[in-house]
């Protein structure tokens, strides 16, 4: 699809606006005794390690369309890790289908459009409950960018390269660029909310709530996974194992998790006897 001068805005100069996404998941998982959140942990620390997170971010390089100029990351005793990568501008090969559209992205695809100034972090946050069971990975990505491509674009891929129970999304347009005529533009791109960048299909999945402020192009979407397996969430055993009772404890346990998560706010269990 090849846009039209009326589709498409005409700048005077490069495009100065820059666009911030933060991308924030949770992994929960019930750990009953110290050498299952021990055990745990060790598994998050090599699954999410800084080598497989710097592969997921230099995927998420090529979605937006640019050149690594520098990588640093850093693997934490006793746990977690981080990556930092700048980029800059790459080559512009062809102008997406569907670039300017609120639309999933790909999984990953080619390279499609430039951008300039711009870098893309993760950090990850293991940690658990000191007496509860309850064990929690937790990882933040942030992609900031500067051009037409949006990083709304590498939202999919980054909701597939993680199990995700609690996903935070946010989206911010700063600054401005001109028109050719000197018009200030504060967006350059039609947005009503984050949820239309996740597919159907991941949508379906999720119960969703948005926080937006339209008048200041800020964006906020938060999901928490609706149903969800048990033997899931136990590390080392099945449900199978445990009596039905055990079962429906643990279930409530880690509900009561996602949704303090979800909500922001430590919930009271007003059932529990004195």
């Amino acid at each position: 699809m090849k846009l039209t001068p009326e589709q498409r805005i005409q700048l005077h100069g490069f495009n100065n606006l820059t666009k911030s996404l933060s991308f924030n998941m949770y992994d929960i998982c019930y750990t009953k005794t110290k050498e299952e959140r021990e055990a745990y942990i060790e598994y998050i620390d090599e699954q999410y390690n800084a080598d497989r997170l710097t592969t997921i971010l230099e995927s998420v390089t090529d979605i937006i369309g640019a050149h690594v100029l520098n990588i640093a990351k850093q693997d934490y005793v006793p746990q977690g890790a981080s990556v930092t990568i700048l980029v800059s501008e790459g080559p512009v090969v062809e102008v997406p289908n569907g670039s300017f559209d609120e639309s999933p992205g790909p999984l990953p695809s080619a390279v499609v459009m430039g951008l300039d100034k711009s870098h893309i972090t993760v950090h990850t946050y293991p940690e658990y409950h000191p007496n509860e069971g309850i064990s929690t990975f937790r990882a933040d990505i942030d992609v900031s960018t500067c051009g037409e491509i949006s990083p709304l674009k590498a939202l999919n891929y980054l909701i597939h390269s993680f199990d995700t129970d609690i996903m935070t999304m946010d989206y911010r347009v700063r600054g401005f660029t001109r028109d050719i005529n000197g018009h200030k533009l504060f967006i350059d791109h039609d947005i009503s909310s984050i949820q239309n960048y996740i597919p159907e299909k991941v949508k379906k999945q999720f119960h969703m709530i948005d926080v937006n402020i339209y008048q200041e192009n800020i964006f906020h979407t938060k999901c928490k996974l609706k149903k969800f397996d048990l033997n899931n969430y136990l590390f080392g055993y099945t449900k199978d194992k445990l009596s039905e009772a055990e079962q429906e404890q643990i279930t409530d346990s880690l509900t009561k998790e996602m949704d303090e998560i979800f909500y922001g706010k430590n919930i009271v269990d007003t059932h529990k006897e004195d």
